[in-house]
């Protein structure tokens, strides 16, 4: 009997990854360089093996053999640390753009401009789960971090949102630290929360491949909770330091609206309850369980204003609002350019006739 005895040494793949860009600052907030998230690095290590390949001869020259294979694969995908949470513990501003096309090319087109994020938003966007995803691969194309805003609060569409694998997650109308904590426990899995697991095949985790997901999923998502009617702003503190909550998002519309003010977003009330929700969430420190605020840029607040006043991420504008002012804008020149044209050839009659006459 013969036996062969191989060792394999310890396998490391690791993925390329291409250092990533600056992003240049957004003109409109004083913005710190932002390095842009590296694509996942796929770390795939095999433990040593060995291989026993024994061959047993026999009188008649056949033989049997017999071979024992023993392998331990570990897989593990880590992001970069430079997630939309770590970068605003860094103390980062974060520029960032509504998308309520969910048109996959304007997505794409908006993680290329520069944007640090890009909320997909479901609640007054026409899109749901299947579009939602579309713009997700658009933006991950780009390497810019996605949040997804729900139509509702549930544990249902936090379930679904959450299996897409986005960065954020935002829930709309929390009027209450017992509604935060709900949102909060449709993010978390059993026993911290209710989430629904799937997590051995959903695009959260690499479709299973991560299998550090459990681990890191919590550190890694930020959770935003909107404050926008009078009853979030008089617990808009409590809200701010529940467990979880890493976010408080301003609503300037739905505020405006629960006031009495639909049509007045600027109205001096409106401004006032506005102030008191900011100094609510600014009050508490996240890095002691409080939380960071987020806002909408209006017409009579804009960007600039809300990073003067402490906001750590600013939403300037909505996808569909900028398609519409330009669109606008260029129908205005050219109607313009016409009557301009129409009246040049007017001035040129009139002086033609002026000199037939004086001749």
């Amino acid at each position: 009997m013969a036996t062969l005895t191989y060792s394999a040494a310890a396998v490391r793949t690791t993925k390329p990854t291409t250092p990533p860009a600056l992003r240049k600052p957004i003109a409109v907030i004083p913005i710190k360089p932002n390095y842009i998230s590296p694509i996942k690095t796929l770390n795939r290590t095999t433990k040593p093996t060995t291989f026993s390949i024994k061959s047993t001869a026999s009188s008649d020259h056949s033989s049997t053999a017999t071979t024992t294979i023993t392998t331990t694969t570990t897989t593990s995908i880590s992001p970069s640390p430079l997630t939309l949470k770590s970068r605003l513990q860094n103390g980062e501003t974060l520029y960032g753009l509504f998308l309520l096309s969910f048109c996959p090319t304007i997505a794409e087109i908006a993680g290329l401009s520069g944007y640090d994020f890009v909320v997909v938003d479901m609640e007054h966007g026409h899109g749901g789960i299947p579009e939602a995803l579309s713009c997700l691969h658009a933006l991950a194309s780009t390497q810019t971090p996605a949040i997804l805003r729900l139509p509702e609060t549930s544990a249902t569409w936090a379930k679904k949102a959450l299996d897409l694998g986005p960065q954020g997650i935002m829930f709309p109308m929390i009027e209450s630290s017992k509604a935060a904590k709900k949102a909060v426990s449709y993010c978390r899995f059993p026993p911290a929360g209710v989430r629904g697991s799937a997590h051995t095949v959903v695009r959260a985790s690499s479709y299973g491949i991560d299998e550090g997901y459990l681990s890191n999923y919590e550190n890694q998502l930020l959770i935003m909770c909107q404050v926008e009617s009078e009853e979030g702003v008089k617990h808009a503190e409590d809200i701010a330091t529940v467990d979880g909550v890493d976010c408080i998002q301003m609503g300037p519309l739905d505020l405006s609206a629960s006031m009495g003010y639909l049509w007045d977003p600027a109205n001096k009330k409106v401004r006032k309850m506005m102030e008191a929700a900011e100094k609510a969430a600014l009050g508490s420190d996240p890095k002691e369980g409080g939380a960071y605020l987020a806002g909408f840029a209006m017409p009579h607040d804009g960007p600039r204003d809300l990073g003067t006043r402490g906001y750590h991420m600013v939403s300037g504008a909505v996808d569909v609002g900028l398609f519409r002012g330009a669109a606008v804008e260029d129908v205005k020149r050219f109607k313009m350019s016409l009557m301009d044209g129409l009246d040049d050839e007017q001035e040129d009659e009139k002086d033609a006739d002026e000199k037939y006459w004086s001749e």
